[in-house]
């Protein structure tokens, strides 16, 4: 394998945002390593992608200390180092706070943020060798809320706050930055079972000051930005990429 091609891991990458920055990454000539712990949708996007680039699918479960420690090894062994982590393995649940019970409190927590320490943790020496980047992936939910989101929000709140401290901990041969996405139209890039097309109306776009809905490419394009020379005086900072919805007052008419 020629010493200049970098490699890749992204969790939860094979669906969604996350699969979307498998594609944009091999596209690059980047080798990616498809953490996920759905195997069928894992399975699938190798299958669909591996004319694209060089990717291999770990079944992992993040909020497992031991499968990640697996997915790094086996990621090492198939392409000798890690130049790049992408921690965006993530799920949700809309629940009251006081219906909420505490296995699913740390379920979210688990694999949202948790997953994301432990990812860091073992691949994190394997990047200083290679100078690489990490892209934490949270959300703007960690800024702003709807009802019942404790969980999820305070996960994604810990992935911006995880950011800083690790670019101050890593630095200066690891660069740590974050994506906070708000609305991402992601239905056609699921698993082919559950794939469909969300009928997007003329309100969905204009509540938005950019003037549409986000898609999965918005936040895959920055990524590559920010893990790439280009952008190697950045570091520690968060990118709210929602089409300018956090900046926009809302009042009950």
């Amino acid at each position: 394998m020629a010493p200049f091609i970098k490699t890749a891991v992204v969790t939860g990458g094979a669906q969604g945002i996350g699969k979307a920055i498998t594609k944009k990454l091999l596209e690059e000539g980047i080798n990616v390593v498809i953490a996920d712990i759905d195997p069928k949708a894992g399975n699938e996007t190798e299958q669909e992608y591996k004319e694209i680039g060089e990717i291999k699918f770990v079944q992992t479960d993040v909020s497992n200390e031991e499968q990640v420690k697996n997915l790094i090894s086996t990621t090492v062994d198939n392409f000798e180092n890690i130049d790049i982590l992408i921690n965006n393995a993530g799920i949700f649940k809309f629940k009251p706070i006081n219906e909420l019970s505490f296995e699913e409190w740390n379920k979210i927590i688990g694999i949202n943020l948790s997953g994301a320490f432990l990812c860091t943790k073992y691949a994190a020496p394997y990047l200083k060798n290679r100078y690489g980047s990490i892209i934490n992936i949270a959300s703007t939910r960690a800024f702003m809320s709807e009802p019942d989101t404790e969980a999820y929000s305070a996960s994604k709140g810990g992935l911006f706050a995880l950011t800083h401290s690790l670019a101050v901990s890593l630095g200066p041969k690891v660069r740590v930055n974050c994506i906070s996405p708000g609305w991402i139209e992601v239905s056609e890039w699921k698993k082919s079972s559950i794939r469909s097309i969300y009928e997007l109306t003329e309100e969905d776009h204009k509540q938005h000051p950019a003037g549409r809905v986000g898609k999965p490419e918005d936040i895959s394009s920055l990524v590559f930005y920010l893990v790439s020379e280009n952008a190697g005086f950045i570091t520690g900072a968060n990118f709210i990429v929602d089409g300018g919805m956090t900046r926009k007052m809302i009042y009950a008419e």
